[in-house]
């Protein structure tokens, strides 16, 4: 099946990475191939592309729509959070630019047939990478009610998660909730009417957003990438992630936030003793967003957010 991703802010991210022949770097959420393709043609005749995806079908795809570019291109089947280990395994100790795009890629909503869209009959799943022991299934099936009211509120920011959550526990009663369609109709039948008809967006929305981010742990490996990402840039290298809601936008701005803090101590010690160092130069002030042209051309972008910093 073919792979099919528009690249959220390309012209925007590529610039910013500052892609030099003869440099190493990284993409860390491969999707359609379309960021790694044009960073690939900034780095030649000899640099390096790792790319980096949980999906095996984002994989099979680079690896043929990136193969004019021969052992320019690495791709590696795992997820960004291991990065640290996935550049050891290849034997290089750091590089000149790291990208990531945390959006979930067009193909995975309209094709993978795991469930991401409550628009298809599809098996609950929404499991990036296909070999993970938890789907979203299990999570809809098992949980008890306060689990995942925390699960909707927490990371879908859904203000009827508990009763949302009742309605669920209720219906699996009847017998287990295996399809997309299923649930989205237990969530929709949660709300009132009139909420349902006043919404600007389907009421299963953050519910299924929220699964997702629980069944794939993103926040938890957005965040572990953060406390690792400035060990592994050399000096002059960038650091650009592209979000798509506000909790990981939170998670990017405050980690580089973190790391362009010279002290951390309470305001109130006369002197510094955390020894903290300063270690990037945040380029992006004011998060950057994408034009309303591309809004237009691919309504998907429209809650992108690209924030940039530079290793010192």
């Amino acid at each position: 099946m073919t792979y099919t991703h528009i690249p959220v802010m390309l012209a925007e991210a590529v610039d910013f990475l500052n892609c030099r022949p003869g440099k190493i770097y990284v993409d860390g959420t491969l999707g359609g191939a379309g960021h790694s393709s044009a960073i690939l043609k900034k780095i030649l005749p000899d640099g390096l592309l790792i790319g980096i995806d949980q999906d095996m079908a984002a994989i099979e795809n680079a690896r043929k729509v990136l193969k004019p570019f021969g052992s320019n291109f690495r791709p590696v089947h795992d997820n960004y959070a291991n990065l640290k280990e996935i550049l050891l395994s290849l034997e290089v100790p750091s590089v000149d630019g790291i990208l990531l795009d945390l959006g979930l890629s067009s193909y995975q909503l309209e094709k993978s047939g795991r469930g991401f869209s409550f628009n298809k009959d599809e098996p609950l799943d929404m499991r990036m990478d296909i070999n993970s022991p938890t789907t979203a299934e299990d999570i809809i099936n098992s949980r008890g009610e306060a689990d995942l009211a925390a699960i909707f509120r927490n990371y879908g920011e859904e203000r009827r998660a508990w009763p949302i959550a009742k309605r669920i526990a209720r219906e699996r009663k009847k017998g287990r909730i295996r399809s997309s369609r299923h649930l989205a109709g237990i969530i929709y039948n949660a709300f009132p009417p009139k909420s349902r008809y006043r919404s600007k967006i389907h009421p299963a929305t953050r519910v299924f957003m929220a699964l997702r981010i629980a069944v794939n742990q993103e926040l938890e490996r957005l965040e572990t990438f953060m406390t690792l990402v400035a060990d592994l840039v050399n000096p002059k290298g960038r650091i650009c992630v592209i979000s798509f809601h506000s909790l990981e936008n939170r998670i990017v701005k405050n980690g580089l936030k973190h790391l362009e803090k010279s002290c951390i101590c309470p305001s109130d010690f006369p002197k510094c003793t955390c020894e903290k160092k300063k270690t990037v130069r945040i380029l992006t002030r004011k998060v950057l967003k994408p034009t309303n042209e591309e809004v237009e051309i691919n309504p998907l972008s429209r809650s992108a957010r690209l924030r940039v910093a530079e290793k010192i």
